[in-house]
Parts: C-alpha cells; sequence; structure tokens
C-alpha cells in the first residue's frame, strides 16, 4: 500500500504518545476468545468505513448487489457518506459509526466498506469493553488490519480478515464466504482456484521452507502490521501461524518489513508463515536510481529461508481477486511439504 508518507515515525510518534496518557477503554481482564454468532438471511449487516471516505454512487450499488446476493438487511453508519472525494470524516465520527454499530441490538455483524487510509487513528480511542460486551462478525482487509490486531489483542473477540463491499466477490470468494460466516463447521481445507492459462497455474502455491505445524491464525496486510510495531496494538505471534500479504510493494519494500518483523523476534516463536498473492510485487518495477534486483521469490528465501518452521506462498487472501475469508484467532494447521492449509476451527457460534 502506498503510504510512504506516515509509514516513518508513526510507531514511535504513536507509542510516545501513549506513554503519556490512557489508550482508550480497554478491556483489563484475562481474554479469553469470544466468538461471534453466524450469519442466517435476512439479518442486519451494520456499514462503516473506519478509514477513507466512500463518496462514489457506485460504491452504493456494489453494497446493494452483495446484500441482495446473500439475501441480508444493512444499516449505514451515520457518518458513511459524509466525506467527498479523498476526504474522510474525523476521528470522532469514524469512532461513532464503529460504536454504534457494536451496541446495536438490530445489527448482526459490521462490514466494512473499503480500506484506504485512517483505521489505525481509531485504536487508542475504542470502547473495547463494549466490543467483548456486544460480540459481532466484524470483516474487512487491509487498512482493516489495525482494526483486526486490536480488537482481536484487547477483547479476545474472533474477526474476519476478508474482502469488503466494493471487493469483486468471485465465485471462489463466495464459496469461502459462506464457509467462513453462514455455517458452524470449519471452513477445512483451503485449495487456490485451480484455474489454468493452458499450462500454468494461475495462482502457484510454493514452499519456502519445509514443515507442518497448527497453530491459531494472526496476522494480514504487512504494511499496517509493521505500523503497529512499538505499540500497546502490536501483532502477537508466538505460538501462532501467521498470514500476511501486500500490493504493489517493490521486493526490497518486502525485505525491509520483513527484516523488521524478524529483528523484533517476530518470527522465533510462530508456529507457521503464509505469505499471499503479492500482486504488483515485482522487481521490474524498479526506480533506476535503486541498486536492487531480487524477485519476490528470492527476498522469501532471504529473509524466511533459514526459519525452522513452514513457510509457504502463494494462497490468495488480501488484494487479489479471489479472497479467502480468515477468522483470525482460530485452530489451523499449515504442510509445506504438501503445500496444504486447512482451517480446522469454526469462528462463529449458533
Amino acid at each position: 500500500m502506498k503510504r510512504r508518507n506516515f509509514i516513518i515515525g508513526t510507531s514511535l510518534g504513536l507509542a510516545l504518545t501513549l506513554a503519556g496518557k490512557s489508550f482508550g477503554k480497554i478491556f483489563n481482564n484475562a481474554v479469553n476468545s469470544v466468538k461471534p454468532k453466524m450469519l442466517n438471511k435476512g439479518d442486519t449487516i451494520g456499514i462503516i468505513a473506519p478509514g477513507t471516505a466512500v463518496s462514489d454512487p457506485e460504491s452504493f450499488y456494489k453494497i446493494k448487489e452483495v446484500m441482495d446476493y446473500f439475501e441480508l438487511r444493512c444499516k449505514f453508519g451515520k457518518f458513511l457518506a459524509k466525506g467527498t472525494g479523498y476526504k474522510t470524516r474525523s476521528v470522532d465520527e469514524r469512532l461513532e459509526d464503529l460504536h454504534n454499530m457494536f451496541s446495536d441490538q438490530s445489527v448482526k455483524a459490521i462490514f466494512c466498506i473499503r480500506g484506504g487510509y485512517g483505521s489505525i487513528r481509531l485504536l487508542d480511542k475504542i470502547d473495547y469493553n463494549l466490543i467483548r460486551a456486544n460480540p459481532k462478525i466484524f470483516l474487512g482487509y487491509s487498512d482493516i488490519t489495525a482494526l483486526h490486531l486490536a480488537i482481536s489483542k484487547l477483547t479476545g473477540l474472533v474477526t474476519f480478515h476478508g474482502p469488503v463491499l466494493i471487493s469483486e466477490f468471485s465465485n471462489w470468494t463466495v464459496s469461502y464466504f459462506r464457509k467462513a460466516l453462514f455455517s458452524l463447521d470449519p471452513i477445512g481445507k483451503v485449495i487456490n482456484d485451480s484455474k489454468k492459462n493452458n499450462v500454468r497455474n494461475l495462482h502457484p502455491f510454493w514452499s519456502v521452507t519445509n514443515g507442518k505445524s497448527q497453530g491459531k491464525l494472526t496476522g494480514g496486510n504487512l504494511t499496517m502490521i509493521c505500523s503497529l510495531m512499538g505499540t500497546p496494538y502490536e501483532i502477537e505471534t508466538d505460538g501462532k501461524i501467521l498470514f500476511i500479504e501486500d500490493v504493489d510493494e517493490e521486493p526490497y519494500r518486502i525485505d525491509r518489513m520483513l527484516t523488521q518483523l524478524r529483528l523484533a523476534g517476530k518470527f522465533n516463536k510462530a508456529s507457521g508463515i503464509i505469505f499471499g498473492e503479492c500482486s504488483g510485487c515485482s522487481s521490474d518495477r524498479l526506480q533506476p536510481s535503486r541498486v536492487w534486483d531480487y524477485t519476490l521469490g528470492e527476498v522469501l528465501e532471504s529473509v524466511l529461508g533459514d526459519l525452522k518452521i513452514p513457510v509457504v506462498y502463494g494462497l490468495t487472501f488480501g488484494h487479489t481477486s479471489d479472497q479467502l475469508t480468515i477468522p483470525i484467532g482460530v485452530e489451523a494447521v499449515i504442510d509445506s511439504d504438501n503445500q496444504k492449509f486447512e482451517i480446522l476451527e469454526s469462528g462463529v457460534i449458533a
């Protein structure tokens, strides 16, 4: 994601700010996992945009298409459409929409219409006790990673890294979306769409290191994960399978972010790593002034290749046409010897 102007210093600045004051209403007791209720036809979905504004009428038509297809009702956040162009709403307005949807008993789940930028600005003001007391499906990806990590860490709520409402919703996406949100059964084995371009698989899935392991799932967008380092919301990876993805990042930037996580010890006790298909992350985007010719594959081999845990690449989640819906906080198993990934536990209850 293109956030070059805010990443440098975000973690340090936020940490220093939080050091001198309370950072929101945080659930202070031991955090145990909490699962939201599954979706059924006719349920009402709260629609919000925690980051960038949504003002394009076409986006609202896309919401209607998704709601109609899954036979769901929708309720828009009070300030959802207040922004214009790239001008988003105030932090307080976006926060009010988030809080209202969690407190509204008629709302069964909360879907984000898009990512963009701005979710990180809400983290130190969120009422996490409110969220813990009103567990609901919370869905989104990209910039929404900041909310996933904070909510998961401070409330234990299982949230869902999956398509936003302006996503394409391919048939493959719809299939796993239903499995994740409309069923009490675990998602089970996840297999990329097998479509081929005559000879080659369009979504290759390959191993960086060998092995098999099990753990709870955590992760999201790599840029956002790194932006939260040094804050109270930074990712916890011990004993967990870390899934990460990004888009339009040159290989040297992926190298820099993965190296940051490695130096921070985030791979030391992780159970495994899944690096999602990374669209636009090729070395042919190099600017002539940069001396760097590693491919993404070489970066993964260089930074992750000596880890004693299974590491795989190529699962389609995040910024891809096919988008897996991943429950954050449930058990899964990764078998890189056989390029297999299986989600063992449902993220919802009846």
